[in-house]
């Protein structure tokens, strides 16, 4: 992973308002990744996406923590299955 596809988690606290405690919340709940690296906190570009997901409907619908974590993974099952779908469907093509 490069340095340059980390955020700092203090700086997407400020850009997005959010507490501290809710980021680490969203870690410690398996949703977001953070990286360590010299004291400092990370969070990788690629879990950016979640992070907001999950911001958003804390935020919109004030949906808390264990509402979040079953959301996330609904919609890791939903990502899965689609997944499951595609491969299954280009098998069949095949014997089409």
């Amino acid at each position: 992973m490069n340095y340059e596809d980390l955020i700092p988690a203090d700086e997407i606290c400020v850009r997005y308002k959010v507490e501290r405690q809710f980021v680490s919340s969203l870690y410690e709940s398996g949703i977001i990744q953070i990286v360590r690296i010299k004291e400092t906190e990370y969070i990788p570009n690629d879990h950016l996406a979640d992070f907001e997901r999950m911001m958003r409907l804390h935020r919109e619908l004030d949906i808390n923590l264990a509402g979040l974590e079953a959301v996330n993974h609904l919609l890791k099952k939903i990502d899965q299955l689609n997944e499951d779908n595609m491969r299954l469907r280009n098998r069949l093509g095949l014997y089409e």
